[in-house]
C-alpha cells in the first residue's frame, strides 16, 4: 500500500463512493418497481369492482325497462 500514493488512495475512495451510490440506486430503482407493481394490482382491484357495479346497474337498468313496459 505504500505505492499507491495520495491519487490512487483518492481513486480507490472514488471507486468505492461509485460502487455504493450503484448498488444504492439500484435498491431504490426495485423498491420504485415493487411499488409500481402494488399500484397495478390495486389498479385491478378497482377495475375489476368497477365491472361489477357495472354489472349491478346493466340488471338494474333491465328491471326498470320491464317494469315500465
Amino acid at each position: 500500500m505504500s505505492n499507491i500514493g495520495i491519487p490512487g488512495i483518492i481513486l480507490i475512495i472514488i471507486v468505492f463512493a461509485l460502487i455504493a451510490l450503484f448498488f444504492l440506486s439500484f435498491s431504490a430503482f426495485i423498491r420504485k418497481l415493487l411499488k409500481n407493481s402494488d399500484k397495478s394490482h390495486n389498479q385491478t382491484n378497482i377495475d375489476s369492482r368497477l365491472n361489477r357495479i357495472e354489472d349491478e346497474l346493466r340488471v338494474i337498468n333491465k328491471k326498470m325497462d320491464n317494469r315500465d313496459s
